[in-house]
């Protein structure tokens, strides 16, 4: 296959295709690399804890990875990135010769700041589970002993849904944490049955 027929097809694929996603099941992504469960774990302020308490959290995750050779870790944000936002009220601040309106792009910049201030700490860690082989009467009493281990460690972890894996999707690819609700399918808000 030529360069422009490789062009043609790939531009065929839907967006899916194009990621390598099978599918989004209650509990998993699937790819073709394998079927991913997503654990959410809420972050802790270690900037209030004392110094034993951090080394304690550190030796909790620490047992945590040497007991599960299967985990793989992702941290994202969850919030909005204002850097591009703040770049270009600073460009426009340089090259505005009105006093008023410098004024007000000054106010605008600030606001940003005191809004990325608020957000300062907003990531999302997952623990993610690549499932190998695992026979379905097994899958949800395994992914409970995971579940089960991190807690037991001092963690507060939930399992992802569904909803939570096109939400994990969209802020990890499009770094959009706006969205309330996800398709199943591109543009399928836009679809009218019967017509």
């Amino acid at each position: 296959m030529g360069r422009k027929e490789k062009k043609a097809a790939k531009e065929k694929l839907s967006t899916r295709q194009l990621l390598a996603i099978d599918g989004i099941t209650d509990y998993s992504l699937q790819t073709a690399h394998g079927e991913l469960v997503f654990f959410s774990i809420k972050p802790t302020n270690i900037s209030v804890l004392s110094d034993a308490s951090v080394a304690a959290r550190i030796y909790a995750l620490m047992t945590v990875l040497k007991g599960m050779t299967e985990l793989e870790m992702l941290c994202i944000n969850s919030r909005e990135n204002f850097e591009d936002n703040k770049r270009y009220l600073k460009e426009r601040i340089d090259a505005e010769n009105l006093p008023p309106i410098r004024k007000l792009l000054e106010q605008d910049a600030s606001n940003l700041d005191r809004l990325q201030v608020q957000m300062a700490t907003a990531r999302e860690f997952l623990i993610i589970i690549r499932l190998k082989d695992e026979k379905e009467s097994e899958l949800f009493p395994y992914l409970s002993r995971i579940e089960k281990s991190l807690k037991d460690q001092g963690f507060t972890v939930r399992r992802a849904d569904s909803f939570d894996i096109k939400r994990l999707l969209g802020v990890y690819y499009e770094q959009n944490v706006t969205t309330e609700v996800y398709e199943d399918f591109d543009g399928e808000r836009w679809v009218i049955l019967g017509e």
